[in-house]
């Protein structure tokens, strides 16, 4: 599959100059080289992560699709860059294991940390990290929250409680959706309208992360931080087998955003 048109002035993304030669090689000669290695005899998912940290692209359309692997310019999304390669190696990877990563997290081989670092380079591997806390925690936190608003409206049977009318958004972020949406419009002049498309809104919600780095208080981003884990872990409680390249605690948070 070829891509019908690219970014060619989109800024290049991936490893560190002490990791590559400058100048990464072109998609085309990315998906050629993996392609090679698989049917060389390398298990497909070493070569995919080799593949992805051989990357430059940080957003591509692709037959109609877009493909926006850098959230907000900081956070990668390493798994929708596997899904656009593994569609060009449809034909030399196991359906059943590449289902199982893309929709069920699941690795085929079972990698260290550190090798799953080494691979996607130090760049790639930040930016993932990124992605972690500020897009899938971030998510969690604010489906933690609904579920809490919904819990009280229920609890409280009769009579009428001002809260009732408090969004997750003003909960959290301490404004409507509205004036979020004004204000990042604001600062980055992207427009949110009533139909917002999910590369988007993966935009926003990053943008809404670093926006509650910003404003809260410290206690106040650890409180959150630590419901967002939680709801994240209950959520994939019954998966045991998931592997996301990284732990994701309270004290990877800290170490990463803590003053």
């Amino acid at each position: 599959m070829s891509a019908n048109s690219q970014q060619a002035h989109a800024p290049e993304f991936g490893a560190g100059p002490d990791e590559e030669p400058p100048g990464l090689p072109a998609p085309e000669e990315t998906i050629l080289r993996m392609r090679q290695e698989i049917l060389s005899g390398a298990h497909w998912f070493e070569a995919l992560l080799d593949a992805i940290g051989r990357w430059r692209l940080p957003v591509e359309t692709v037959g109609g699709r877009e493909y926006r692997y850098l959230v907000g310019a900081e956070a990668f999304d390493w798994l929708l860059l596997a899904e656009r390669l593994l569609l060009e190696a449809a034909d030399i990877v196991p359906p059943a294991g590449r289902d199982a990563l893309l929709f069920q997290g699941r690795w085929p081989l079972d990698l260290p940390e550190e090798e799953f670092e080494r691979r996607l380079g130090a760049a790639k591997h930040s930016a993932h990290l990124n992605f972690q806390y500020g897009v899938l925690v971030e998510q969690a936190l604010q489906l933690s929250v609904e579920e809490e608003i919904q819990k009280e409206s229920r609890a409280r049977a009769w009579g009428h409680d001002h809260r009732d009318d408090e969004s997750m958004f003003e909960r959290v972020y301490g404004k409507s959706r509205d004036e979020l949406a004004a204000q990042y419009f604001e600062e980055t002049g992207s427009l949110l309208r009533s139909r917002v498309a999910y590369p988007d809104w993966l935009d926003f919600t990053y943008w809404l992360f670093r926006l509650r780095m910003r404003r809260q208080d410290k206690a106040r981003v650890a409180s959150d931080t630590r419901k967002g884990l939680a709801r994240l872990t209950l959520m994939e409680i019954e998966v045991s087998e998931r592997h996301r390249g990284a732990r994701l605690d309270e004290a990877g948070f800290l170490s990463r955003y803590g003053d």
